[in-house]
């Protein structure tokens, strides 16, 4: 059949729409998005969801088309259909193993998984039966949209909730004390993120407190997280990672490669550098007098490498701190590669925190706690290892 978009744009009353509906779920059959099949047919993306998830507006409520849905599900793959949920009631009445049971319907085992455990019919106490016209008779009921929240469904939750937000408290805490004070009823156990969705949600109505005033943090709005993998690079010069570093850094045995830090004083107020050389701890303090930024942090590094004879300046590692942005050009003034650890893992460096020994000669605010990797003086000479300047002096240069 032919479909043509009606030049009559005006509202159909109760026409329904009938030759656009049948239309629509054809395409989606067909594996068209939402989106692609509502244009097609002629009508705003927001009717075809209603058409596939039903309304939930109490006063136009309309119910989900199952029939239609069942049948996109089918053809789709993206979900299990009536004929899968047959084969695996057969499969599992023969006691074949879930892996092999995936394996005959190219699914994941975790797929087949998460359909028994979801959809399986409890007879009597801890047995149970799969059934597969019960299991998609549940599928197809729990897959219309909107859902309405835990929070908002349940008044003695939505009101412990409350009351503990009233008192300050986490949604953490929250969520740990209701599994501690109701162990036996799983209904009233949330996760911390339920919580969050019901106060950051704007219109619910779940949570009647601001968001400001209820969490502690004060913030109004969530804030992203973006994963490692997908963070944008700090630098415009692009940076060369910890694991590129050669293998002769890991065992200290040949002096010349460095690790630094920045030490940042009491409000900001003051800031220095520190070089520890992996294989001796031999420390450098790079002078800052005239603030952080990325071109005094290079130009004080420069000045202070430059004191180095050339075979114990191998290579340099650091955080990714903003204070190396102009690491390209430090590289190309002394020849000394720099990498950087990956992001949120300082700890990556030998030499975590290399601060203990700038203590004495750095002002009262800037002191920190001795590190755990650090080799003060009396261990050095129990252990009989030479002071750092011995090491460096007897050190033959290598080509």
């Amino acid at each position: 059949m032919d479909f043509k978009i009606r030049k009559n744009r005006t509202a159909q009353g109760p026409k329904k729409l009938r030759a656009e509906r049948e239309e629509y779920f054809r395409l989606v059959r067909q594996g068209y998005s939402n989106r692609e099949a509502s244009r097609q047919v002629g009508v705003n993306e927001r009717t075809g969801r209603e058409w596939r998830n039903g309304r939930m507006d109490p006063s136009r409520f309309r119910p989900p088309a199952h029939g239609e849905r069942a049948a996109v599900a089918t053809e789709s793959g993206r979900y299990l259909c009536e004929a899968e949920r047959l084969h695996i009631a057969d499969r599992v009445r023969e006691k074949a193993s879930l892996r092999q049971i995936a394996r005959e319907l190219g699914r994941s085992p975790s797929t087949i998984s998460r359909e028994i455990r979801r959809n399986r019919t409890h007879v009597r106490g801890s047995q149970w039966v799969y059934r597969p016209y019960a299991a998609q008779a549940r599928a197809e009921a729990r897959r219309p949209r909107p859902k309405s929240r835990k929070v908002a469904q349940n008044a003695e939750l939505r009101d412990f909730i409350q009351q503990h937000l009233d008192r300050r408290w986490s949604p953490e805490q929250i969520c740990q004390a209701l599994r501690k004070d109701f162990p036996e009823r799983p209904e009233l156990h949330v996760v911390h993120e339920t919580v969050y969705q019901a106060l950051y949600v704007q219109g619910r109505g779940e949570l009647r407190r601001k968001v400001a005033r209820a969490l502690r943090s004060g913030r109004i709005r969530r804030q992203p997280h973006r994963q490692a993998a997908r963070r944008r690079s700090r630098f415009t010069h692009p940076m060369v990672m910890i694991s590129e570093r050669p293998a002769e850094v890991e065992d200290r045995a040949v002096p010349g490669h460095w690790e630094g830090d920045l030490i940042v004083g009491k409000d900001g107020g003051s800031a220095i550098g520190t070089l520890v050389e992996r294989s001796t701890r031999y420390v450098m303090l790079v002078h800052l007098p005239h603030g952080r930024s990325a071109e005094r942090m290079r130009d004080a590094l420069i000045t202070t490498v430059k004191t180095l004879p050339a075979h114990l300046t191998r290579s340099l590692t650091w955080d990714q701190g903003s204070e190396m942005g102009s690491h390209g050009a430090f590289t190309v003034a002394t020849g000394i590669p720099v990498y950087f650890c990956d992001p949120a893992s300082p700890w990556q460096r030998g030499n975590t925190s290399p601060r203990a020994p700038t203590c004495p000669f750095t002002p009262v605010s800037t002191w920190t706690p001795s590190p755990p990797n650090s080799t003060p003086d009396h261990e050095r000479r129990s252990a009989g290892i030479p002071p750092p300047s011995v090491s460096l002096d007897h050190s033959p240069p290598t080509a």
